[in-house]
C-alpha cells in the first residue's frame, strides 16, 4: 500500500516537483525503495495518470495496461516483479483484490491533489489532512461566505 501511495504522489503540486521529470530522479526513487531496474518514463507517467484518474483525478479515464507475473514458490503463488512499474502495478492489484481500492482517494484541495488512503469508518474523507488541506479549504470557504454577507 505504501509503495502505491508513494508512486501516486511522485508529483507534488505544492512543491512543483515531479520524480518522473528525469531519469536521475526516478532512479533515485527506485533505489531508495530497493526496486528493480528503471522503467521508461513515458510509460511510467501514463501508468501514474491512469491510476490517478481511476481514483477520480480528472474528468475522463485514461487507459493503461501492464503485466504482473505470478510464480509458484514452494506451492504458494507469489508476485514476481522484474521492474519498478511491475511492483507498483502488483501493489495496485493487491489493494484492489483485498477490496480497499475505493479507500484510495485524491485530496480535493486544488493546491494539493495528493493521493491518500481513507481510514475513516464511513470512507468520507475529502482531504489528505484535516490539519493542513481541510483547514485551508474551510478557512477559504468561511472567507467567501463572510465576503458575500458583507457585500449584501
Amino acid at each position: 500500500m505504501e509503495l502505491l501511495l508513494a508512486f501516486l504522489n511522485t508529483r507534488d503540486l505544492e512543491l512543483g516537483t515531479d520524480v518522473l521529470d528525469s531519469a536521475a530522479s526516478w532512479r533515485a526513487w527506485v533505489t531508495e525503495r530497493g526496486l528493480g531496474p528503471v522503467s521508461d518514463l513515458p510509460k511510467l507517467r501514463t501508468a501514474r495518470t491512469a491510476l490517478r484518474s481511476s481514483l477520480g483525478e480528472g474528468t475522463k479515464a485514461v487507459p493503461f495496461s501492464g503485466t504482473v507475473q505470478i510464480e509458484l514458490s514452494q506451492g504458494i503463488p507469489t508476485i514476481a516483479t522484474t521492474d519498478a512499474l511491475q511492483a507498483v502495478l502488483a501493489a495496485a492489484a493487491r489493494v484492489a483484490l483485498l477490496g480497499s481500492w475505493d479507500r484510495f482517494k485524491i485530496c480535493q484541495a486544488e493546491t494539493c491533489q495528493s493521493a491518500f488512503f481513507d481510514r475513516s469508518r464511513n470512507r468520507s474523507r475529502t482531504w489528505c489532512s484535516m490539519q493542513i488541506c481541510g483547514n485551508r479549504e474551510k478557512a477559504r470557504l468561511w472567507r467567501e461566505r463572510t465576503r458575500a454577507l458583507s457585500a449584501s
